[in-house]
C-alpha cells in the first residue's frame, strides 16, 4: 500500500469539491484590531479582519494584557503538569471561582478548550448515568456530537429549536430513564437562538437534565456576560453550562459550570480532563481579568450589538442574502463552495478584507456562506467598504446559486 498516495487522493477529492481549506497567515495589530497584516509569498499587506471569534476584542484589552504580563513575570510560561500533578495553580482556582460565580453555580471546571469540555463531559455523563438517553438538537456543534458518540449510549436527534418535536421524543421515553437534553444558546453558523426557557420547562416536566452550550454567548449576553440564559432569566434552571474563554473573553480555554457534585464527578472520571496538561497560568490570568471586566462593564456588549445591527441593516439595504436572526452572527449565503472560496479570496486579495469561507462539513452542502462577525471596533467606513465590495462581487455571482431553503433570507 502507498500511504502517501492515499493521503493525496483524499486531498484531491476535497480540492475537486472546492472545499480544500487554506490558512490565512495573519498578524493582528495590537491596539489597532480589527486591522492586521496578511503574509504571503510577496510579503505582508494590511487587511481588515471580519471573521474573528474574539467578538468583543477582549484579546486586545489593556487589563487582559496587563494581567497576562503579570502572570508570566510572576510564575513563568507553562503550568507544569496535569491538574492532578502540579498543574493546579492559584490562577486556575481563581478562574474556576469566577466562572462559577458568573453562572450562579456551585462549581466550575476548566478545560483546555470548549471542544474538549463538551466531548469529555457529555461522554462521561453518559457513563455515570447507566441507560442515559441524550436528546440532541440536530444542529449541535461537532464537539457535542463527538461527546455523545464517545459516551456510547442511546441518543435521539430532535429538530432544530423545535420544542414540539423535543417533547415528542421525551414522551416516548419511560419516566425513570435518565435523560439529558443537549443544545446550544447561539448557533454559530445561522445565528439562531434557542428557546431555553421552554426547553427547561420540558426538562422539568419529563425529569431530564439540561446541558447548554453557551460558547457563542458568554461575555456577550446578559447583565454580567453570563450568556443568553442569564439574559433570559433562566440560568438557574440549566443543570450544566458549557462555555469558552476564547471568544467573548478573548483568551483560550473552555469550561463547564454546574453543581459541586457534577463538576467533581467529571473531574474524577473524564479522561479528557485527567490526562492533559492544564492551561498555562498566563491564559488563566488573562481570562480572569476579562471575566471580571465584563461582569461590570456594559460598554463592549452594547457597542457589539449596535455594530451587528448596523451591519445587517447595510447588507439588507444592499440586497445581499443574509440569514435573518436575532444574534450577532451575520451569515451571508453563497450556496456553492467554489463561488464561496472565490469571493473570499477576492475580498482578501483585491479589497484587503478577510472573511473565511464556510463550507461542508461545517455547514450542509448547498448552504456555503461567508460568516461575518462585526466587533465593537469596526468603523462605519470599514462597514461601507465591506458592503460595497460584497455588492460588486455578488453582482458577478447570480443569487440563483444561493440556497433559499437555509433559513429566511433577510434580503427577500
Amino acid at each position: 500500500m502507498s500511504y502517501e498516495a492515499r493521503f493525496e487522493a483524499a486531498l484531491a477529492a476535497i480540492r475537486s469539491e472546492g472545499r480544500y481549506r487554506v490558512f490565512a497567515d495573519i498578524k493582528r495589530a495590537r491596539g489597532a484590531f480589527p486591522t492586521a497584516q496578511h503574509f504571503t509569498g510577496d510579503g505582508a499587506k494590511p487587511i481588515t479582519v471580519w471573521c474573528s471569534n474574539d467578538y468583543l476584542g477582549m484579546g486586545q484589552h489593556p487589563s487582559v494584557i496587563a494581567a497576562m504580563h503579570g502572570a508570566i513575570d510572576e510564575v513563568g510560561a507553562g503550568s507544569g503538569g496535569t491538574r492532578n500533578i502540579a498543574g493546579t495553580t492559584h490562577y486556575h482556582v481563581e478562574l474556576e471561582a469566577e466562572l462559577a460565580d458568573l453562572h450562579g453555580k456551585e462549581a466550575a471546571l476548566v478545560f483546555t478548550s470548549a471542544y474538549v469540555a463538551n466531548d469529555a463531559t457529555l461522554a462521561t455523563l453518559v457513563k455515570l448515568l447507566p441507560g442515559c438517553v441524550i436528546l440532541s438538537d440536530e444542529k449541535n456543534h461537532a464537539s457535542m456530537i463527538e461527546g455523545i458518540r464517545h459516551g456510547g449510549g442511546p441518543k435521539r436527534i430532535w429538530r432544530h429549536n423545535d420544542v414540539a418535536d423535543l417533547e415528542r421524543h421525551l414522551q416516548a421515553l419511560p419516566r425513570d430513564v435518565p435523560k439529558i437534553i443537549a443544545f446550544e444558546s447561539v448557533y454559530s453558523m445561522d445565528g439562531h437562538i434557542a428557546p431555553i426557557g421552554k426547553i427547561c420547562d420540558l426538562a422539568e416536566k419529563y425529569g431530564a437534565m439540561t446541558y447548554l452550550d453557551e460558547v457563542h454567548a458568554v461575555g456577550m449576553y446578559g447583565p454580567r456576560g453570563g450568556g443568553v440564559a442569564e439574559r433570559d432569566g433562566v440560568m438557574h434552571r440549566v443543570d450544566v453550562i458549557n462555555g469558552t474563554l476564547a471568544k467573548g473573553f478573548g483568551v483560550m480555554g473552555g469550561y463547564i459550570a454546574a453543581s459541586k457534585a457534577c463538576c467533581d464527578a467529571i473531574r474524577s472520571f473524564a479522561s479528557g480532563f485527567i490526562f492533559t496538561t492544564s492551561l498555562a497560568p498566563v491564559l488563566a490570568a488573562g481570562a480572569v481579568a476579562s471575566i471580571r471586566h465584563l461582569k461590570v462593564s456594559q460598554i463592549e456588549r452594547a457597542k457589539h450589538q449596535e455594530r451587528a445591527r448596523a451591519l445587517k441593516k447595510r447588507l439588507v439595504a444592499a440586497g445581499l442574502p443574509i440569514v435573518d436572526n436575532p444574534s450577532h452572527i451575520v451569515p451571508v449565503l453563497v450556496g456553492d463552495p467554489v463561488h464561496c472560496k472565490m469571493i473570499s479570496d477576492t475580498l482578501l486579495d483585491q479589497y484587503g478584507i478577510y472573511v473565511q469561507p464556510i463550507n461542508y462539513p461545517t455547514v450542509a452542502r448547498g448552504t456555503e456562506r461567508l460568516r461575518i462577525t462585526p466587533q465593537p471596533q469596526h468603523t462605519d467606513a470599514q462597514m461601507d467598504h465591506l458592503v460595497n465590495a460584497l455588492g460588486e462581487l455578488f453582482a458577478q455571482c447570480p443569487l440563483s446559486q444561493v440556497a433559499p431553503e437555509e433559513g429566511k433570507l433577510a434580503a427577500e
